[in-house]
């Protein structure tokens, strides 16, 4: 089974004083007014990552510092609270608390737990506060009737570390180790074409970049040892594009490696600085989107920009085929046509009133619901502003 993020709750980060995100499919689209927080979600993806990666420290002195970070009039702590279905299938709450002592960034308290049927309490197999902490170390017994948790005290050398980071190392602590991997894995998406467009440094790579700076290398690795994935993006590039008839990653003599897309129409391919961005973009996602293994989570802001607009009902279908395939994807959008193309359960919109975010689900509002079922769609009514406090600005 896959992991399924079923909740996320969001407090004292920016412009997310309390909010919380419920419900959660498997494909998530996020629209809003300027500022209302679309970035501040995904950069609470980052966050996590970046806190598990190095530790959390870093991680709020990338984002200017504590101050900075928590939201205003608010002296924290920051929770950052995600329930999900593991492997297993198994209800879990992950939550940190981000706190400053002696004016420098701690995690106050770091909980993993697992829920142990309908009434039963839930086994704690992370319990951490500013370095110090247990975990169980007979999770092996986790669901066998009458197991009692057994636990054991740990210690780290840093209290920025998240705990999670140190005991995930051990194979002992399967659970956490599981979870560790999957933030590991989580794909947010910072693709810039001024890095996609150029030839790039010969090399091996498995994974699309999150600035999409090793596309070349990514289609070789697709093209040499999954062929039957590179010929998939082809087909999908031959309907999106066009004219696009074969994509190539040509070594030169320099080492580098140049992507050539041949046009049915002419003889010699085009060298990728001499296609069109939106081109460029589109092999770039599809490459994304066809991995053989997908990330946990994928998150990715204003998939819209330099696409034309008839492109965007088969890229949603893209990113759908892509979670149903194993990864839960987050989209932030202002395209009409990309909301048309969504289901309105799928579409998230953010209000942002008093300088503070909340969260309304477009399957709970009965307004949208109705015209929905006799016929508009979800673009057509952002437009006329009917996702009250989320209009195109």
């Amino acid at each position: 089974m896959r992991m399924q993020i079923e909740a996320i709750e969001i407090q004292n980060y920016c412009v997310f004083r309390d909010a919380k995100f419920e419900n959660l499919p498997r494909l998530a689209v996020v629209i809003g007014a300027n500022g209302s927080g679309k970035s501040t979600l995904f950069d609470v993806f980052s966050f996590l990552k970046e806190s598990l990666t190095e530790n959390v420290a870093q991680a709020v002195a990338r984002r200017g510092g504590f101050r900075e970070l928590v939201s205003r009039n608010q002296s924290g702590p920051i929770r950052i609270t995600i329930k999900f279905r593991e492997s297993g299938g198994r209800l879990a709450t992950y939550q940190v608390d981000i706190a400053l002592e002696a004016n420098r960034p701690v995690v106050d308290r770091e909980v993993l737990k697992f829920r142990r049927g309908r009434h039963g309490q839930p086994w704690h197999f992370v319990d951490f506060s500013r370095g110090k902490g247990t975990a169980i170390k007979n999770e092996a017994m986790y669901g066998e009737e009458g197991a009692k948790e057994e636990r054991e005290t740990f210690a780290l050398d840093d209290p920025s570390v998240l705990a999670i980071k140190g005991l995930g190392q051990f194979k002992g602590f399967r659970v956490v180790a599981e979870f560790r991997n999957l933030i590991e894995n989580w794909h947010i998406s910072d693709f810039h074409i001024s890095d996609a467009k150029p030839s790039s440094e010969a090399g091996y790579a498995e994974h699309l970049s999150t600035r999409g700076d090793n596309v070349a290398q990514v289609a070789q690795y697709l093209y040499e040892h999954h062929p039957e994935q590179f010929n998939k993006v082809l087909k999908a590039m031959s309907h999106r594009v066009p004219g696009v008839s074969g994509v190539e990653a040509k070594p030169t003599v320099d080492g580098r490696l140049v992507l050539r897309f041949k046009d049915g129409a002419f003889e010699d391919p085009f060298i990728s600085r001499y296609v069109s961005d939106g081109t460029i973009k589109m092999f770039a996602y599809l490459v994304l989107l066809y991995d053989p293994k997908p990330h946990p989570l994928l998150a990715v802001e204003e998939p819209e920009n330099q696409l034309y607009p008839e492109l965007l009902q088969e890229l949603v279908e893209e990113f759908r085929d892509y979670a149903r395939r194993g990864g839960q994807v987050f989209i932030s959008t202002h395209s009409p046509e990309f909301l048309n193309a969504s289901k309105l359960k799928e579409i998230y919109w953010l209000v942002k009133k008093d300088g503070y975010t909340r969260i309304e689900r477009a399957s709970e509002n009965e307004l949208l619901k109705s015209l929905v079922h006799e016929g508009d769609l979800p673009g057509s009514l952002w437009r006329q502003r009917l996702f009250e406090g989320a209009g195109p600005q």
